[in-house]
């Protein structure tokens, strides 16, 4: 038997998507026929002390507080950056520069422009990449596009989608990252989901009328005194879709009571789909083919049929958690890297989503439709 080529990972940052980001790395090799073997090689953190904490939590078998080492480090194939989103710019180009392939959370970058230096930088160097959209990831979601495409629901006529949660709901949350005016504000940081999940599933969007809105005005600055929000606690736009279909989205991070709202409905000439992540093993399908008296939406419930859930469980109903479809995220990126597969959300498709964000911001501050 042949043995399998190590894919060496450097991680920067220890937070919760940085720990996400092991889980899909340790699980991924073992549910999965990887063709490489991923060896969690160096992680980098603030300090010296943080490292070596999360070193030792995640398994790693190096740690540093200087990011950079890891550029110059010749076993190192692969640079995951979960750090602060301002970050991911300088971080990526330098890693890239250094001929590193890049895993890098969403955002891309604050801004768009930001984000095609870095895929430019990329697809000049021959590199992979991947950004971090891994709710695409699960196996219902790739029904839905299977049953929209197969042409169950005929033809699509709407679309509604919505990424809403609370973290942001109460007034003395304090400012963060997440508030800055470069690339900050709900609808960059969950409304992109929302567009990355629409135009997975019903392709590109080409027309945009947002309306972005400032809820809570000023928040704490963490040092005794306040600080004025400029950017959005909720973000909506109407969209108009390339293949003639019409819908919207929403960003909603004080939407109260919320956790984890990532849901769609799609309204067909034959059929309907309803999805929401809050219980995102099921896809929920109406078809105007049932019989009379018979109509109704029902539950496809995630099963081995949907690939690859067979891969985590054998049997329907037991469900496949959030950090699993982090592991099949790693998966079809290693895959990439070996030259097996497609990568499955580049840089690229990444400044596609943070356009559409720019698009929408513009959009609702001229209050016009905007051309995408």
């Amino acid at each position: 038997m042949t043995e399998k080529p190590t894919l060496s990972i450097g991680l920067i940052g220890s937070g919760f998507m940085g720990k996400a980001h092991v889980f899909g790395f340790a699980t991924a090799q073992k549910v999965f026929d990887l063709p490489m073997q991923i060896n969690l090689h160096t992680l980098a953190d603030i300090n010296d002390e943080a490292a070596a904490r999360a070193t030792q939590e995640f398994g790693f078998a190096n740690a540093t507080s200087n990011w950079r080492d890891m550029l110059t480090n010749p076993d190192i194939d692969v640079i995951d950056i979960t750090a602060p989103n301002a970050l991911h710019k300088e971080m990526a180009l330098e890693a890239i520069a250094a001929g590193k392939h890049v895993y890098c959370e969403k955002p891309l970058a604050p801004l768009a422009k930001d984000a095609a230096e870095m895929a430019e930088a990329a697809e000049a160097a021959g590199l992979k990449t991947q950004v971090g959209f891994n709710y695409l990831c699960n196996p219902m979601m790739q029904l839905a596009k299977e049953m929209i495409e197969g042409g169950e629901l005929g033809e699509i006529r709407s679309y509604r989608g919505l990424h809403a949660e609370d973290y942001m709901a109460h007034s003395d949350a304090p400012y963060t990252f997440r508030h800055d005016p470069a690339g900050g504000g709900a609808l960059a940081d969950l409304g992109s989901h929302a567009l990355a999940t629409a135009e997975y599933l019903l392709g590109p969007i080409v027309k945009v009328m947002g309306d972005c809105v400032t809820a809570i005005s000023e928040r704490p600055d963490g040092k005794g005194g306040r600080r004025s929000i400029e950017v959005d606690d909720i973000g909506r736009a109407f969209l108009r879709f390339e293949n003639g279909a019409s819908g919207s989205i929403e960003g909603n991070w004080i939407a109260t009571g919320r956790k984890m709202q990532h849901d769609f409905e799609i309204h067909g000439s034959k059929g309907a789909l309803f999805f929401s992540q809050e219980r995102f093993n099921e896809l929920h399908f109406y078809s105007n083919e049932d019989a009379s008296g018979r109509r109704g939406f029902r539950r496809i419930e995630a099963a081995p049929d949907h690939p690859p859930y067979g891969n985590f469980c054998v049997a329907p109903g037991h469900q496949v958690g959030f950090n699993d479809l982090k592991a099949i995220e790693v998966a079809g990126y290693v895959r990439a890297i070996a030259l097996e597969g497609p990568e499955p959300f580049s840089f690229r498709k990444g400044l596609r989503i943070q356009h559409l964000v720019e698009n929408i911001q513009m959009s609702s501050a001229s209050e016009n439709w905007v051309d995408v």
